[in-house]
């Protein structure tokens, strides 16, 4: 939600909080990456709560919802991901370096960094 500050009077409209420069001032593709890194963090944070409220709940009936609700956010996760992935050719170099690779991970990140800058 846009912030509203009110200097002398009159009104000024603050960009959103996902925003460190002026929202005018930036491209709708740039205001779209914005948006879904801020979805994509959002999904991941509440990965992070129903793992905690699973680690702990007794009930397992409760449980098993959260479990059913937490793999939901993994989707969610993995939409926003592929989304930025489409966007970003470099990232998805990197990506397609690392993830789902045998062996080392630092040196599979190596490779992944060395396949972006050739």
């Amino acid at each position: 939600m846009e912030q509203l500050l009110y200097i002398h009077n009159k009104i000024l409209i603050m960009g959103f909080d996902q925003y460190h420069e002026p929202a005018s001032e930036l491209s709708q593709e740039v205001r779209t990456f914005a948006r879904m890194i801020k979805s994509l963090t959002e999904e991941a944070e509440a990965i992070d709560w129903y793992e905690q409220r699973m680690a702990v709940e007794k009930d397992k009936d409760a449980k098993k919802i959260m479990e059913h609700t937490q793999q939901e956010e993994f989707i969610h996760f993995a939409m926003d991901l592929e989304f930025l992935l489409r966007k970003k050719s470099k990232w998805n170099t990197i990506m397609k370096n690392v993830l789902f690779q045998k062996g080392d991970i630092i040196e599979n990140g190596e490779k992944a960094e060395h396949a972006v800058e050739e």
